[in-house]
């Protein structure tokens, strides 16, 4: 196998032997650690100003170091940077570009500083900014389920239990149910910030530094809300990006079981809803074919963000104490999480925009299945029976309903008096779906004025778009 120098590279001067060319393209991650690039520049320039500061370096050698960081930056932002596998990551390579754009002062730059320090740093920034546009993402979907379940606060649907018809709801009071789901998602995601917003910078390789340098400075610059207590912890675990991976499952376990009522609903056989063709695909072979791609997609890629997880956590699982090179491996799955978050999250709050609502299918749809039974259980308990009898008389007119082929409405009142002699011809207004829908009215309940009062609350108990800077 070949060989490659290591003249260039920061830790050369310990080994005899060049590195082997294998080894050092299976080592490297500069070829998906560079999307840091960003954030590892950012906090460069942190650390190069709070090493004037404290007197490590001159303030014209940080000024210079500055001047090169921005200048490489914006090299990295109009594609004019050269990436090379041999400097192995995105902080050696930016370090050699800085040397040979400024000179010696360049290597100034990691004084008091190491790659560990710096690479947990930037993982931090990246998700911190991540997590963001998440937030931002699910308020803004989570705003749009909250208008259209006030325009559809009163139209009828069927609600399920078993995937089988239960009672009656309305598509808004179902629409607040997601909405309850993503507003947990977005507080999980909001409380994981807090805890990613620590600064490792200035933990050096796992001690700290000998040079008298000062991390508030640092965590002020970089807008880290507080600094790691710990210099061992601080570089060696990344529990951080494993609770994101856990809070992101849990999303996509959401948008799964959305997903999954969407291709239902936009069925043939349910016809509750139609997808814009936007959203939608046709059949290489059946003309007529309109198929839900998107949440089909969206659902099938949660396992893509669960197995993503489960990397995460089993990477971290038998690690001693403090860093070791398999946190390298900790990147992809994260950057493919974040990605695949951004992209379902968007997906779905232009699918809910765009949604057509078939309120008479949903309508037909309740009337099928005897939906108001237990509102007749329960018409009989206030008549005196206990519920568990009130259960055992609607059970009898239910069979008696399909033995009929009909629905309970169409039973006879003489029939409802063989079954319970004290029931009168007001147990028909019991068993309308619209009365019965509108007789829930106490708080959560499924009413259209319940449901438009939960609206309202709900736009209360959240703020979109709030800037977080630290």
């Amino acid at each position: 196998m070949s060989q490659n120098s290591n003249s260039e590279k920061p830790w050369g001067g310990r080994f005899k032997t060049p590195t082997n060319a294998f080894v050092e393209r299976f080592t490297a991650s500069v070829k998906f650690d560079q999307r840091l690039a960003a954030h590892d520049i950012k906090g460069s320039i942190a650390h190069a100003e709070m090493l004037a500061h404290v007197g490590i370096i001159s303030r014209d050698d940080s000024a210079e170091i500055v001047a090169g960081l921005k200048a490489i930056e914006s090299d990295i932002a109009d594609d004019k940077f050269e990436w090379s596998i041999a400097l192995e990551d995105v902080h050696m390579n930016i370090e050699h570009a800085l040397v040979e754009r400024i000179g010696d002062v360049g290597k100034k730059l990691h004084t008091a500083r190491s790659r560990n320090d710096q690479v947990a740093t930037d993982i931090r920034l990246f998700l911190r900014e991540q997590i963001d546009s998440i937030v931002a993402g699910l308020e803004t979907l989570m705003t749009r389920l909250i208008d259209l379940a006030e325009r559809e606060a009163a139209t009828l649907m069927p609600g399920y239990t078993h995937l089988q018809t239960a009672q009656p709801i309305s598509f808004g009071h179902h629409m607040l149910a997601w909405f309850e789901m993503l507003m947990r998602d977005r507080d999980r995601f909001i409380g994981c910030r807090e805890r990613v917003n620590v600064m490792p910078l200035g933990a050096g390789a796992l001690a700290g530094t000998t040079f008298p340098i000062d991390r508030s400075k640092c965590a002020l610059l970089l807008g880290f809300a507080a600094i790691a207590e710990n210099s061992i912890d601080a570089v060696s675990d990344r529990d951080f990006a494993i609770e994101f991976a856990a809070h992101a499952s849990m999303l996509m376990m959401h948008f799964s079981r959305m997903s999954e009522e969407v291709v239902l609903w936009s069925s043939q056989q349910f016809s509750f809803v139609e997808l814009s063709d936007e959203f939608c695909t046709g059949s290489s072979m059946m003309p007529q074919k309109k198929n839900p791609d998107v949440p089909e997609l969206v659902r099938g890629k949660s396992g893509r963000v669960f197995g993503h997880f489960i990397s995460l956590i089993t990477l971290m699982k038998s690690q001693p104490l403090a860093y070791n090179k398999d946190n390298q491996e900790d990147k992809e799955p994260l950057f493919d999480t974040v990605d695949t978050l951004l992209d379902c999250i968007r997906a779905f709050a232009d699918l809910i925009s765009s949604l057509t609502i078939n309120a008479e299918a949903m309508r037909k749809a309740v009337e099928k299945g005897f939906v108001t039974a237990t509102d007749l259980a329960d018409y009989l308990v206030r008549l005196g029976l206990p519920f568990r009898d009130a259960h055992g008389v609607v059970g009898n007119a239910v069979r008696r309903a399909l033995d009929r082929n009909c629905d309970l409405c169409d039973l006879t009142l003489a029939e409802y008096q063989e079954f319970y002699p004290a029931m009168t011809d007001d147990v028909y207004k019991i068993l309308d779906i619209d009365q019965s829908l509108d007789a829930r009215t106490h708080f959560g309940a499924a009413s259209p004025r319940q449901v438009l009062e939960a609206c309202e609350r709900a736009r209360q108990r959240f703020s979109p778009s709030i800037s977080r800077t630290t």
